[in-house]
């Protein structure tokens, strides 16, 4: 018979990587969220489960039970087999930790397959992952890098993380840039992604003496960044990179690959068409129509992106401010590295 796990417990064997993680439920339900490092091997489908909840709320329980009994009979054997090819333990998860993970777990154990069932399903994960945002104490110190649009922060920081510098990629996270050609060449991901994202990244660095973000406003697309971010943007150390406006056009060409998303670009720049002067916005939609991107990114930078940003970096008050000046992404990377290693000497090199 198959055995029930705690979140804790199953936490605790993820950190170690001695356990696969499964979630049970439909496609649908995994893709708009689940837990982090877990594979999906559903019991039904989109299409089933539909039928089956449908039959549930407007028929009888028994009467999705036995439908649900048919759909699952008939694909046993390929289920079966997909668990009997993970090798090591395994935990399955459907919502609450239900019937579809208790069904999983019972006939997987009639094959001599054994599981744990998560107690709780997915919903008693998000619980504790609310619950721990919502009563999160952060204690390292933090540095925000800050830029006029295109010097490369976003690089910067994952230049920064591979070197295993304590870097949390909020836009990352959040599958968007935080402007409104964001989402461009991204796949957005929703509030529950993000937060789950957040906060293992944040249980995975909290004994570092500090931590890098990149500046951000409290909403990045589609998501809302916890309340204690914003009073770490307050206290911590604002980290500018000031670089010339040649090399931030070309920055961008090679993050957004405009040649690759014209149309998603001209829609997202005729949003904001309005805010900027009329013979200025008419040059741009010119250029992004006949492919001079370098043109159309350098009036947007001088005519809309850099007094916006000029605006927002008065706005952060008296919290330190430290400048590195810079011709390009390397410099940055030099300048800043350089930084924390004299801010932060105890804990040695990288």
């Amino acid at each position: 018979m198959f055995q029930d796990i705690s979140l804790e417990e199953l936490r605790a064997l993820q950190e170690k990587k001695q356990i696969t993680v499964i979630d049970v439920r439909s496609p649908s339900e995994f893709n708009n969220s689940t837990l982090p490092f877990s594979i999906n091997i559903p019991l039904f489908d989109d299409a089933e489960r539909a039928e089956v909840g449908t039959l549930y709320t407007q028929t009888s329980v028994q009467a999705a039970k036995e439908r649900g009994l048919q759909i699952v009979s008939a694909k046993l054997p390929a289920f079966i087999h997909r668990f009997g090819e993970i090798p090591g333990s395994k935990a399955v998860f459907c919502w609450r930790g239900g019937m579809r993970s208790r069904t999983t777990a019972t006939v997987l154990s009639l094959m001599d397959i054994h599981v744990y069932r998560l107690q709780g399903g997915y919903k008693a994960y998000r619980k504790w992952v609310t619950d721990s945002l919502e009563s999160y104490e952060f204690r390292p110190h933090s540095y925000f890098v800050h830029g006029n649009t295109g010097t490369g922060k976003t690089n910067l920081l994952k230049r920064l993380e591979e070197k295993r510098y304590p870097v949390i990629d909020l836009e990352g996270m959040a599958g968007h840039r935080g402007s409104i050609f964001g989402h461009v060449g991204l796949s957005a991901n929703n509030q529950k992604t993000f937060d789950s994202l957040l906060l293992e990244k944040l249980l995975t660095l909290e004994s570092s003496p500090y931590m890098l973000f990149e500046a951000e406003s409290m909403r990045i697309g589609k998501v809302v960044m916890p309340s204690f971010m914003g009073l770490q943007k307050e206290t911590g150390t604002q980290l500018w990179i000031e670089m010339p406006i040649e090399a931030r056009v070309k920055q961008i060409i090679e993050d957004y690959r405009p040649q690759e998303h014209q149309e998603e670009l001209l829609t997202a720049f005729r949003r904001i068409k309005s805010r900027i002067h009329v013979p200025v916005a008419a040059e741009i939609d010119r250029s992004l129509t006949s492919g001079d991107f370098h043109q159309a990114i350098l009036l947007l930078l001088e005519y809309y992106y850099d007094p916006k940003y000029g605006f927002t970096s008065e706005q952060y008050g008296a919290s330190e401010r430290v400048a590195f000046t810079v011709r390009n992404l390397d410099e940055a990377e030099a300048a800043v590295t350089s930084f924390l290693h004299e801010r932060h000497p105890e804990i040695g090199e990288y």
